[in-house]
């Protein structure tokens, strides 16, 4: 049995296989069918604007000998897209097949929609597909399409998975903020810290990504062959090209117009996104490393699921996978966000065509990185801090503190106290390399010519209060 012979068709890729549940929103505006039926709305809004005017016309027709289009009309032209199923998604492939172009199968497929308009629809005739795809080329459907599908992704699907990732750990700063933690720096025991206060770092740091992204530009162009108006002055020279272009792309398609391009939109823009969105992946994979690491030193606890299986060997595991997997796949994100940053902005003089095979997996990219933040989501609901290790843990290191004394010496030295030379060599002696008890560095603290008040502030001092102002540092993560 050959798989390929199974019907329906196997997937190749895990994001449209054993992930598909995850990934499946992008589909409704990522998928080769969605660009084709965004295609179909360019395509219906620009005969409806070349028809029907706009404002700045006085609504009048763009287009000599074409009259304007009723409100009927207009709802018929629109249904061709919004009825767009898997029987018009077969006959674009048939159209495809004959024609091996795209955007010319979806020109075709419009006029079989005109073919069987109902009659009372006087204006929706035969004589009227000579208005469809007039006087562009195919990218200036192509551009504005993409556009809108990667708007429409980013807006209704990832930002918001996005969103939910930094509210949750917004929410997991604030309940912890004061919850004492050690830190680790170089691996070794630092200052102490709080749970609250790193979860808030990166709710900080994936803020600032979720900025970017809110005023981010989604640019578009209708302009012909090379980006000079040129057939269309030479079919309807009366005509203000330049204000049609920049209605079209930025009252009917909701886009920004960018005036100055060749064949092609130049996809700056595409470049800018999927870099901001490579530069949150790598944040969020950052957390997931450290997350796994707290998890594995017992500072996180995981939820067991009922009836899943850790090892196929070792009964006792809960292994932290859904980090693993979130790891992972972040790491593919990037790898071809990065190719699409870097290779999008770059076309052989007016035109060549490596980004339209590229941006065919755009889906791919930010499928992975949905894919990622799906089972980020799942393991940070999934664990809670283990108080009984983090306590261990603190109770076991009060050579942190180290750190507050020695400083207090040079404080006090500073004011002229005697006997308070040299504190970090001191210090250093007392702690570096040994186990240090609470009795210890009391007993250190009073070896000391501490002022009584600076002697019973260190003395008060334990790795668990030892955390500055770290949950008053949460309010400041967005």
């Amino acid at each position: 049995m050959k798989l390929t012979d199974i019907t329906p068709a196997i997937a190749l890729t895990p994001l449209d296989g054993r992930y598909h549940k995850a990934t499946a929103p992008l589909v409704e505006f990522l998928s080769e069918p969605a660009l084709n039926r965004e295609r179909m709305r360019v395509e219906v809004e620009w005969m409806i604007l070349l028809a029907n005017g706009f404002e700045g016309n006085g609504n009048r027709p763009v287009v000599d000998g074409v009259t304007p289009f009723t409100d009927a009309e207009i709802a018929f032209l629109r249904s061709i897209p919004e009825d767009f199923g898997a029987e018009g998604i077969a006959r674009h492939a048939a159209h495809e097949a004959v024609t091996h172009h795209d955007v010319k199968a979806v020109e075709y497929y419009i006029d079989d929609q005109i073919d069987a308009a109902p009659a009372e629809l006087s204006n929706i005739n035969d004589r009227l597909k000579t208005l469809v795809h007039f006087a562009c080329t195919s990218e200036d459907i192509n551009n504005l399409s993409i556009a809108r599908c990667v708007k429409n992704a980013m807006e209704q699907v990832w930002t918001p998975a996005f969103t939910a990732i930094i509210d949750h750990l917004a929410a997991k700063a604030d309940e912890y903020r004061a919850k004492p933690l050690l830190s680790l720096t170089h691996g070794q025991p630092a200052t102490p810290t709080t749970l609250g206060k790193e979860l808030a770092v990166y709710v900080y740091r994936l803020n600032r990504q979720l900025r970017h992204l809110a005023s981010q530009e989604y640019l578009g162009k209708i302009n012909g062959a090379t980006g000079t108006f040129g057939a269309h002055l030479a079919a309807c020279p009366d005509v203000d090209w330049i204000a049609v272009s920049r209605e079209f792309v930025t009252n009917r398609m909701g886009l920004t117009w960018n005036p100055l391009t060749t064949q092609i939109e130049s996809h700056d823009w595409q470049a800018e996104l999927y870099s901001t969105v490579s530069h949150a992946n790598r944040i969020m994979h950052n957390l997931c490393v450290d997350v796994w690491m707290y998890i594995s030193r017992g500072v996180f606890a995981q939820v067991p699921v009922k009836g899943a299986t850790g090892s196929s060997t070792m009964p006792h595991k809960v292994n932290p996978i859904r980090f693993e997997n979130a790891e992972a796949n972040f790491e593919l994100s990037c790898s071809l966000l990065d190719t699409l940053s870097a290779t999008l902005v770059e076309s052989r003089w007016q035109r060549d065509l490596t980004d339209s095979t590229t941006q065919r997996n755009i889906g791919s990219a930010l499928g992975y990185s949905l894919l990622a933040l799906h089972n980020l989501k799942g393991g940070l609901e999934s664990i809670h801090p283990n108080d009984v290790v983090i306590a261990r843990e603190l109770d076991e290191n009060w050579e942190v503190l180290g750190e507050p004394i020695q400083t207090a010496m040079r404080a006090c030295e500073l004011r002229g106290l005697p006997g308070m030379d040299k504190p970090y060599e001191k210090v250093k002696e007392l702690m570096r390399g040994h186990e240090i008890s609470k009795e210890a560095v009391e007993a250190f603290i009073d070896q000391q010519a501490f002022d009584p008040e600076t002697a019973a502030r260190l003395k008060a001092l334990t790795p668990a209060s030892y955390t500055g102002v770290a949950d008053r540092l949460v309010d400041f993560d967005r």
